[in-house]
């Protein structure tokens, strides 16, 4: 079983900028890929930012150029850098972990920007 820890949302204001964290442990034995999506109330879960081995960072159209994803292979982590945040990106961001086909979430951190 795999464990998803995510730290650092919180409240900021519109501009602000917010490091989210997530740390895996557990039976990590091959990881594929680790990345962030995102839910606001009323709308379906969206992808945010993806790190697959051996590719480059996938972004969200809505967030390119605002936010940054890195992942630290040796730590089982993955960070996201969220910039210039605008009201729009209020949302519950989970971390997402894929491995041996399998998929596993993170609990989720609420990131609220307020006007």
């Amino acid at each position: 079983q795999v464990q998803l820890r995510e730290s650092g949302g919180g409240l900021v204001q519109a501009g602000g900028s917010l490091r989210l964290s997530c740390a895996a442990s557990g039976s990590i034995f091959s990881i594929n890929s680790m990345g962030w999506y995102r839910q606001a109330p009323g709308k379906q879960r969206e992808l945010v930012a993806i790190i697959i081995n051996g590719g480059r960072p996938t972004y969200a159209d809505s967030v390119k150029g605002r936010v940054v994803i890195s992942r630290d292979n040796a730590k089982n982590m993955v960070d996201l850098q969220m910039n210039s945040l605008k009201p729009e990106d209020t949302a519950v961001y989970f971390c997402n972990l894929l491995q041996l086909g399998r998929t596993y979430w993170g609990q989720g951190t609420q990131v609220t920007v307020s006007s």
